[in-house]
């Protein structure tokens, strides 16, 4: 039986066993004009009053966007936005983008070109949110924890705030979008670190599609309510990056309209566990380095058995990355059992210590392989994984050492398996 599973730009056919299970997003077709249908959302939103009719002339607005790690599609939903708010007599000028980064690197120019398109970048205002630059930062106020809530000052200026983003299964957020754009994406590092900490991290609610009862979820939306956004645009895709979904208004209420949307289609029940299970991290950009890929690990983790075995197919483009914490994390720890005692010290902070905090939870309890063509064996081993140079050939004899029941989620964490005793 042969599939194609989501690697890199281009894809990667398998040779699989007959009796292998596939299991894939429910497929939605994508609106045919996504220009009219968000429009159509922008005009008839969630609990808000259209976008058009919230914009008064000489107000300052800034839109928060996604960056180069995330899949959405910002050159197919800014210049809607854009074109909405200049029909209300918002000048160009008055309009700033700010790309959400939360922990991450800044994009370079070419990258900000190709995310958001040559005219946008041509024609206003491109900032990035940085967490570390104090200049950048206000203090918004206490959260329920009592911890300080520090923010992006040319977002918290703004008279009109804008979050944009999609909604995609998340694996330890419950779901992405919503409240996303706030906390972590414009949030000092502190709150990153704390929202992302050993305990939120390893709270059994702390996983894919659960938002209520999730504490990491449950702060990232008291922390975006706090900072009093006005209006949310988010978008759900399939696996062709075609847009099936518009949620605009009122940030909860259409964040959760998506969420119960994106549940339906994407949420597959099984039976049983699986003795391997094969899995992308649904290709570009998200499969762009290893760190992003520990969501196809843990999507895939969900339904190994305890001492079974996990194929990661991960492009890797962009390494492991060199930038960041992961890699460095990963070689102090020498082991997932290293890594986890690291990461539990009550004083340890790090920037993505939650990644390899989940890596190493999912190592505890499956062997993981790495396919990668962006990745040295060498490369694969320092992030505490096996290399693998050949998919087939790995399956084969791994059946002969864990069993024979096998599943391959081809489109990596779009899809989200459960078991239904679950």
């Amino acid at each position: 039986m042969r599939t194609q599973i989501a690697y890199g730009r281009d894809g990667l056919i398998l040779e699989l066993p007959d009796d292998a299970d596939v299991l894939r997003p429910r497929f939605t077709p994508g609106f045919s004009e996504e220009a009219r249908e968000i429009r159509k959302a922008l005009r008839t939103p969630i609990n808000t009053p259209p976008l058009r009719e919230m914009v008064h002339r000489g107000q300052k607005v800034v839109i928060v966007h996604t960056d180069v790690t995330r899949a959405t599609p910002n050159d197919r939903i800014l210049p809607v936005i854009l074109s909405e708010l200049e029909q209300s007599g918002i000048e160009p000028r008055h309009i700033k983008l700010l790309n959400g980064l939360g922990t991450h690197r800044k994009q370079t120019e070419a990258e900000l070109r190709m995310m958001l398109g040559e005219k946008i970048v041509n024609s206003y205002k491109c900032t990035q949110h940085d967490c570390f630059d104090e200049d950048q930062l206000i203090t918004v106020g206490k959260m329920k924890s009592g911890n300080t809530l520090r923010l992006n000052l040319t977002y918290m200026e703004a008279d009109i705030k804008i979050l944009t983003g999609f909604i995609e299964p998340h694996f330890f957020a419950g779901f992405s979008g919503g409240p996303k754009a706030v906390l972590p994406a414009l949030s000092g590092y502190e709150s990153v670190f704390i929202n992302h900490g050993f305990q939120k991290i390893a709270h059994p609610s702390a996983s894919w599609g659960i938002t209520v009862g999730n504490p990491i979820w449950e702060e990232m939306a008291e922390a975006a309510q706090m900072s009093r956004p006005d209006f949310l645009v988010n978008v759900s895709l399939n696996e062709k990056r075609e847009i099936t979904g518009v949620f605009a208004g009122d940030m909860m209420a259409a964040h959760a309209a998506g969420c119960d949307f994106v549940k339906d289609r994407s949420m597959v029940p099984v039976e049983r566990t699986y003795d391997i299970v094969v899995t992308s991290n649904s290709g570009y950009p998200l499969d762009q380095n290893l760190y992003q890929s520990v969501k196809g690990m843990s999507a895939a983790a969900r339904i190994v058995r305890d001492g079974g075995a996990i194929i990661v197919a991960a492009a890797c483009e962009d390494g492991l990355p060199d930038h960041g914490s992961y890699a460095k994390l990963l070689k102090e720890g020498g082991s997932p059992a290293g890594v986890l005692e690291m990461v539990s010290r009550a004083e340890f902070e790090s920037p993505d210590q939650w990644q390899v905090q989940i890596q190493a939870q999912i190592q505890n309890k499956a062997e993981v392989f790495i396919y990668s063509d962006g990745l040295t064996s060498e490369q694969i081993i320092d992030a505490l994984c096996i290399p693998c140079r050949n998919i087939e050939e790995l399956m084969y004899e791994l059946t002969h050492i864990k069993g024979r029941r096998i599943c391959v989620l081809p489109d990596g964490p779009q899809v989200i398996p459960y078991l239904i005793e679950d």
